[in-house]
């Protein structure tokens, strides 16, 4: 109790920061969902009226973490909401970076763990069900919006989502685009994008089999979204492109050397000129990984030792830091914020 009362007193006693230095709030929460057998983590972000305690967000071994004020009132005023989605074998809180830099540009921010397809539990079976993750993220936003702690802050006319990688597919599923399962089991079998599938053939998956991959995801209340190197980009089923939501933004990390699933230029699927209206930005140089968050510096010295692991080795001459501050810019952009 003296401990609790202490922090309190700590927090309480800093002086408050000026709007423009004061750090995100922060809190997590557990969802229940009909479609999940048990709860899903969950995490929001959102601009603070006052500061409570400083608390790292997302700190392990290789990733940096992200700073901010923990379950701090909500600045008022009717903020746009944006979902995150993470890629594959990611999770939420590593991508701070992004969360707290979408809230410095007046959102709430509203991130999941996707189960079977995060930090430690990534399967690739799991991992094809779109549908599945899609309904995490709807489910959350259900919840968010009969919050009364959160809900009277959120413009319902302000949704948007951004998605990375297989979160990026979760995110056009989101948006109204469907995938063909017998057009991945192609591309994956025959097609350029079959040194991308490696992990799913690991697996014995064949995507055909998996009504979740090929599900009508569309949730009506998102008005934006923001697309970065998404998986599956070959097999969007044409029929869905002009029905989905117009306006779309796609980016693309790095140049020759990004990898081919997530090409989504005219070099690659050219999904970006086959969507309503889409705007097409490339990044580099920079490669698929350089979305993560910055390495500690150790990091990639560990991952080489142990597994051979790509995740902190950028292209020479990559500013990884630098890339995020213009992907915030592009996102925020992308999401009319």
């Amino acid at each position: 109790m003296k401990r609790l009362a202490l922090l309190s007193l700590l927090a309480l006693s800093h002086a408050v920061p000026a709007a423009a230095d004061m750090l995100p709030g922060y809190d997590r929460f557990d969802l229940t969902a009909d479609h999940r057998a048990r709860p899903i983590a969950a995490s929001v972000w959102y601009p603070a009226a006052n500061p409570t305690y400083r608390a790292p967000v997302g700190d392990g071994p290789i990733f940096d973490p992200t700073f901010a004020f923990i379950g701090p009132a909500i600045q008022e005023g009717a903020h746009p909401l944006v979902l995150v989605s993470h890629g594959s074998g990611g999770n939420a809180d590593s991508l701070g970076w992004l969360t707290s830099g979408l809230v410095a540009n007046g959102a709430i921010v509203l991130a999941v763990d996707h189960p079977g397809s995060t930090s430690g539990d990534s399967s690739p079976r799991r991992s094809v069900d779109l549908e599945a993750r899609a309904n995490d993220l709807s489910a959350a936003l259900d919840m968010v919006l009969a919050d009364p702690a959160f809900a009277p802050f959120i413009d319902p006319d302000r949704i948007g989502v951004v998605g990375f990688s297989l979160g990026g597919a979760t995110a056009l599923g989101l948006a109204g685009v469907r995938f063909d399962g017998a057009a991945q089991d192609r591309n994956c079998s025959t097609g350029p994008e079959a040194a991308d599938c490696v992990f799913f053939r690991l697996g014995g998956v064949r995507f055909a089999d998996y009504l979740g991959f090929a599900a009508d995801a569309r949730d009506p209340r998102i008005s934006r979204a923001v697309i970065v190197d998404p998986g599956f980009g070959g097999a969007a089923d044409p029929a869905t492109l002009q029905g989905a939501l117009a306006g779309m933004t796609l980016i693309n990390l790095g140049d020759a050397d990004r990898l081919r699933a997530a090409d989504v230029g005219p070099d690659g699927n050219d999904l970006a000129n086959r969507l309503p209206d889409a705007s097409y930005v490339e990044i580099a140089p920079a490669n698929h990984f350089t979305f993560l968050g910055t390495c500690e510096p150790r990091a990639a010295v560990l991952l080489e030792e142990e597994q051979d692991d790509p995740i902190c080795t950028d292209p020479s001459g990559t500013d990884r830091a630098a890339v995020h501050t213009q992907l915030i810019d592009e996102i925020a952009s992308g999401l009319g914020l």
